[in-house]
């Protein structure tokens, strides 16, 4: 599995957006945009990716929530790719996948496992890929470095959940990927929610 990331415009409030593709281009590789942006300049991006030869250049949208830095430009890459567009909820407008819990969907050339994680949204979502170690969050705020807000037991449960799996990227709706002692961060974040939600009860 690749991930391209569009580069980022700092003038543009736009989330990342993420391009997944297999690994040697086949042709029954799912391309796929983790999140739409909010920045026009993902139309360039996807024209110029390396997809595969005969396949479409976006086979699926995947959207983290349903802001909309983060799903502005689906319009457009509808209209231009017809691509079919998964999420969680009603929110967005044209859905053609509404995502559960722990469903599993084929990215690239890999499987994606969807981690209802309500918090920054209701709708919110994580994505963990197994065989890459690799988790996509959206905004949904997985590093948490105090104990003075508490969040919902929902959420603290798909924490635990992500905090077991093995995780050596974590890419972010907004900035750079972390690349190291992700586990670590993650059981961090644990600890401070759990204490949170004990000094609340």
């Amino acid at each position: 599995m690749r991930v391209r990331d569009l580069p980022r415009n700092d003038r543009l409030y736009s989330s990342n957006v993420y391009l997944v593709l297999g690994d040697w281009s086949k042709i029954d590789d799912v391309n796929t945009l983790v999140d739409a942006g909010a920045d026009p300049a993902v139309m360039g991006f996807i024209d110029d990716a390396p997809t595969g030869v005969g396949k479409k250049k976006v086979d699926l949208v995947i959207l983290t929530h349903h802001h909309y830095d983060h799903a502005l430009m689906l319009p457009a890459i509808r209209a231009a790719h017809a691509p079919g567009v998964a999420a969680w909820g009603h929110a967005v407008e044209g859905v053609d996948l509404q995502l559960t819990d722990g469903q599993r969907l084929h990215v690239g050339d890999g499987w994606l496992e969807v981690i209802h994680t309500p918090a920054h949204t209701d709708d919110s979502i994580c994505l963990y890929s197994e065989s890459n170690r690799a988790l996509f969050v959206g905004d949904t705020p997985v590093i948490v470095r105090t104990d003075d807000h508490v969040y919902s037991d929902a959420f603290v449960d798909a924490i635990t959940r992500i905090a077991a799996r093995p995780v050596d990227v974590i890419y972010f709706g907004h900035g750079d990927p972390l690349t190291e002692a992700c586990n670590e961060r993650l059981q961090e974040s644990l600890v401070h929610l759990r204490r949170a939600a004990a000094g609340a009860r």
